[in-house]
């Protein structure tokens, strides 16, 4: 718990430097590119547009998924709510997994903790999340699907989504910079993520129950269930699955914690390991 404190009074007390850092990325990674940073939006509507072409339409044509008795939604609305969570789950990680030991030679000698580097960095491909969500807000509003009630929830989600992405890649970046097969392990697990999570396919229709209660398991099932809730108007998700929010809330809180701990433990000699 105090290695956890530590580590959340840092990420307050250098909020500010963490958002010019994040910014400051962003801009570097496309500073080269005539459209500049309009490319974070574009490559992953791009990505979007070919995994539904393929697994929507390509494959087989996707029917209809039912949600609810008299709601049934288009394969490619319900698969692009999941995909923005994932693109940038999986960008996050994969980035902060290795932003410690790929930084460690120029930030060691700069006066702040390094507990902020895996944060900017997935602040930074939060900024894209937030464009892809203004997006979709857009493209179900012109599809039918408007704006309800239930859109407040979304603040919930949106600082969960980003609490839980932190406290992985927290942990992520610190074994990987003790450990460096930890990296290419992490790449093999989350090709795979994509496909074991509900993104897409519906595991409304498993029939196993033992498989069905596996993928509930992952926390990015409540926060994509919590998304699509809200967009299309079903409940109060976080609510009315509430044996879930705990599970999220204690899966995210014991990663944070367990982070913390080993960030701590190990920083003074990261660049031992470089």
């Amino acid at each position: 718990m105090k290695s956890a404190l530590t580590i959340l009074t840092e990420q307050f007390k250098y909020f500010y430097l963490i958002r010019r850092l994040s910014v400051y990325e962003l801009k570097s990674k496309n500073n080269d590119n005539y459209l500049g940073m309009a490319w974070e939006l574009i490559n992953p509507v791009f990505q979007i547009a070919i995994y539904w072409f393929v697994f929507g339409y390509g494959i087989r044509q996707r029917e209809d998924i039912e949600l609810a008795e008299n709601l049934h939604v288009p394969f490619i609305y319900w698969m692009i709510i999941g995909m923005i969570i994932w693109l940038f789950f999986y960008q996050s990680i994969i980035q902060g997994s290795k932003a410690i030991y790929t930084r460690i030679k120029m930030l060691s000698k700069m006066n702040f903790p390094m507990s902020i580097i895996p944060n900017y960095i997935v602040m930074g491909r939060y900024y894209t999340h937030i464009g892809m969500f203004i997006i979709t807000i857009l493209i179900l509003n012109v599809a039918g699907y408007y704006v309800n009630i239930y859109y407040v929830q979304f603040v919930y989600y949106l600082f969960g989504l980003f609490a839980f992405t932190f406290s992985l890649a927290l942990v992520m970046s610190t074994l990987s910079t003790i450990v460096r097969d930890v990296q290419m392990f992490l790449q093999s697990i989350l090709r795979m993520g994509l496909y074991i999570s509900p993104i897409l396919w519906n595991i409304g229709t498993i029939e196993n129950d033992i498989i069905d209660t596996i993928i509930k398991l992952n926390p990015l099932y409540y926060l994509i269930e919590g998304y699509r809730y809200s967009f299309f108007g079903l409940g109060w998700h976080l609510v009315e699955f509430w044996p879930y929010t705990l599970y999220f809330w204690f899966i995210t809180s014991m990663l944070f914690s367990f982070g913390a701990f080993l960030h701590l433990k190990f920083r003074k000699h990261f660049i031992d390991f470089v």
